[in-house]
């Protein structure tokens, strides 16, 4: 059992009907029929919603994601049509709201890997492959792969794991045309960011998109580069065959797992609320990775 450990109340906004409560971000729809996309300070770790939030991390993610829909426009069109939170909506919504097109969304986690970590690694080590795709002997945690590959899963309900799966049923489910054009998307996207990372010292382990159709054209959605959808480490660090230090909330992850919390990851009772100093630590990791990719001071 998983999810949130308290599911926060939404709030009604006048000309507003909500839709969802994901993770992070709260999904209304205006009277034009437009999706409005306000992100929470909320974090997630081990398919749980934390009782306890990260100051401005809903403003980060919103900024870096504009700031990287601006450099991958010539690439796909993105679903932002306007960044203005609606007419009698809380002040707090400024900076952390997106007006987005309302698309026909492809339920297909789009992930490129450049680098060998997490559930990739974890498929590695058991088959020598990654979804289906075979890899070299040899490679180790941090590892660089000889080419970026696309690894897709299903995407899951809230408190549920995302699952791997292959290109061949990806093509099954949405038919080749469309798996042709998410992975011709998602490599060629990723082949951009991780160049433009890489200028700045970081290193864009993987990362995952969402995409959607306006009419006949593909349109990425929801969030990009972010440290919540991406790998980020820092290039200077990096050391093949162990943990790679990063841009994300895994302060958050480690002081769960650790002695200190007493919490179960395997249990299921909920994880408990985290320590000053563990939130002040994530934030700034946060708060770094915009810096470092951007050049501009988190104001």
């Amino acid at each position: 059992m998983s999810g949130f450990v308290e599911k926060p109340e939404p709030l009604q906004v006048p000309g507003l009907v909500h839709l969802h409560t994901g993770k992070v971000r709260e999904l209304y729809q205006n009277e034009a029929g437009d999706l409005v996309m306000v992100a929470s300070d909320r974090t997630s770790a081990y398919d749980w919603v934390l009782p306890t939030e990260i100051p401005d991390k809903g403003r980060i993610l919103t900024q870096l994601s504009l700031w990287w829909f601006d450099r991958l426009a010539d690439l796909v069109p993105n679903h932002v049509l306007s960044t203005e939170p609606p007419a009698g909506a809380p002040a707090d919504w400024a900076g952390r709201t997106l007006i987005c097109k309302s698309l026909r969304m492809v339920p297909v986690e789009c992930v490129a890997r450049g680098y060998l970590t997490g559930s990739g690694l974890a498929e590695y080590r058991e088959s020598r492959t990654v979804c289906g795709l075979a890899l070299p002997e040899g490679l180790v945690d941090g590892s660089e792969l000889p080419a970026p590959i696309f690894t897709p899963a299903t995407k899951a309900a809230v408190g549920e794991h995302d699952e791997n799966v292959s290109y061949e049923e990806v093509a099954r489910q949405v038919g080749a045309d469309t798996a042709a054009q998410l992975r011709q998307a998602t490599l060629a996207v990723y082949g951009r960011a991780r160049d433009i990372a890489r200028d700045r010292g970081v290193i864009l382990a993987d990362t995952k998109f969402e995409f959607g159709f306006e009419g006949e054209t593909l349109v990425v959605a929801d969030e990009v580069l972010t440290p919540d959808s991406s790998r980020f480490w820092p290039a200077d660090q990096w050391q093949p065959g162990r943990a790679q230090p990063s841009y994300d909330k895994q302060f958050v992850r480690d002081w769960l797992t650790s002695t200190e919390s007493g919490w179960d990851r395997h249990s299921e009772q909920p994880p408990p609320a985290l320590p000053e100093r563990i939130v002040d630590v994530t934030r700034a990791k946060y708060v770094e990775a915009y810096e470092r990719l951007t050049g501009t001071a988190w104001a």
